[in-house]
């Protein structure tokens, strides 16, 4: 039987992630740190990779939706939730990084979001421990996906430097409590496919 409220609770969560506009409970990161000279070509690559990281919440709201709609215990939600609660911070955070930049997030959003919540709910299906190493194995790539463009941000980008550098910690401790929990570790196949579907996503939101 349809669970209505439930329905309407996850409903209202894919509108808040595609529609509304973000806000963070913590500060900023880099807020106060002076703005950089940067070249047109600067900002447009900068932007760009912000808005990869953009599309990268979105995805993780969905998946969350999805991994919890569908997890078994209820701790694990609890988990899910409180990791979901992180990443609104971080689409605020990427979302006004990108403004200053005088770029703009996806147009594609709202396909990423369908697909990855439909990965999640599979993910969930699975069972508790290998939905957790699902959660596990996607903060370790994001967080090396984070550290790549850490390289990529001209040295004295401070703001940027200090936006990516907290989700890089922010997801290196959702990967470590998700193993603490019991996640399992995904066989070879799984890892590969997932770097697989990453590649291509950054790729085209970068452009789009």
């Amino acid at each position: 039987m349809l669970d209505l409220d439930n329905a309407i609770v996850q409903f209202d969560r894919a509108l808040q992630t595609l529609a509304a506009r973000p806000s963070s409970t913590r500060p900023v990161p880099g807020t106060g740190l002076p703005e950089c000279e940067l070249s047109e070509a600067q900002r447009k690559e900068i932007a760009g990779l912000m808005r990869v990281n953009h599309v990268g919440e979105v995805c993780a709201q969905a998946l969350y939706q999805g991994q919890a709609m569908t997890a078994r215990q209820a701790s694990l939600r609890q988990s899910l939730a409180h990791a979901a609660d992180e990443e609104v911070e971080h689409l605020a955070w990427t979302q006004q990084r990108i403004e200053e930049m005088g770029g703009r997030t996806s147009l594609l959003n709202p396909l990423w979001y369908g697909g990855a919540l439909s990965i999640g709910v599979v993910a969930g299906i699975l069972g508790d421990r290998w939905n957790l190493g699902f959660l596990a194995e996607t903060e370790t790539q994001v967080e090396r996906h984070l550290q790549g463009h850490l390289t990529r941000v001209p040295e004295d980008d401070l703001r940027s430097k200090a936006i990516l550098d907290q989700m890089k910690q922010d997801e290196a401790g959702h990967a470590a409590l998700a193993r603490e929990l019991g996640a399992a570790e995904l066989p070879a196949p799984a890892r590969f496919a997932m770097k697989l579907a990453a590649k291509v996503m950054t790729t085209v939101a970068f452009r789009i």
